[in-house]
């Protein structure tokens, strides 16, 4: 970020935490992972509730762009993650990254549908992992968010853009069942999307969002449509 800019943002802390290291939140590369601040959402299983409700972090772009000039040929990437990331000013921090040299992938719900469009036009991103939380009968339910169109005209952004990127749903089985993911299937494919889909089991941390336990209710996976190939994390 140009220190020509507003110094006063550039300082401030909205990086509510760094992971230095990481082989496993890139696909193929060694990363660190950008935690932002805040979040849109609140969907009732999310496990990073101290995140989602933090007004402030521990860094700022500065203290990120320090780090990564001290990281430069030892980690290939940069992920952006939350919280929400795309809730922030990221432009700039963005093309800071890129003079550094490193890939960038980003971690969204796909909420903000203008900010991903913009950095896609920009060429700043190199991965998009993108959130799709529930079929739009049960996305305010899940989410406490009424922005479905915003995330369906980012994915239909993603399915026509050149980029690498994946689709993800976490599953806790009280909340999404067989019938639930079988629509978000469906949707893929009316959507022409032809890559793997993932999913993922709730992490019950003990703590989260809606103070959920472990699901009652059973997912039978022989159940799922078999119209888009789907990987199991």
């Amino acid at each position: 970020m140009s220190i020509n800019k507003d110094y006063s943002l550039c300082n401030t802390k909205v990086i509510y935490d760094l992971t230095k290291f990481t082989h496993l939140d890139y696909p193929g590369h060694l990363a660190c992972i950008v935690w932002f601040c805040g979040c849109n959402m609140r969907c009732d299983f999310c496990y990073n509730s101290d995140i989602v409700f933090s007004k402030e972090g521990i860094y700022s772009y500065i203290n990120i762009l320090a780090f990564l000039r001290s990281r430069v040929d030892m980690l290939d990437a940069v992920v952006l993650s939350g919280g929400e990331a795309t809730s922030h000013d990221l432009i700039d921090f963005c093309q800071e990254i890129k003079k550094l040299g490193f890939l960038i992938k980003l971690d969204t719900n796909g909420t903000n549908y203008t900010t991903v469009k913009e950095l896609l036009e920009l060429h700043l991103l190199d991965f998009v992992a993108l959130d799709y939380k529930a079929p739009k009968e049960k996305y305010i339910q899940i989410t406490h968010s009424k922005k479905y169109d915003e995330f369906s005209n980012t994915l239909d952004l993603l399915i026509d853009s050149d980029i690498d990127y994946e689709v993800r749903t976490t599953i806790h089985n009280d909340l999404l069942n067989v019938d639930d993911i079988n629509a978000i299937i469906k949707d893929l494919k009316t959507r022409a999307y032809e890559k793997s889909y993932y999913l993922q089991h709730f992490l019950d941390t003990g703590t989260n969002i809606g103070n959920m336990s472990a699901a009652s209710n059973s997912f039978d996976e022989t159940l799922l449509s078999k119209d888009v190939a789907v990987v199991w994390r």
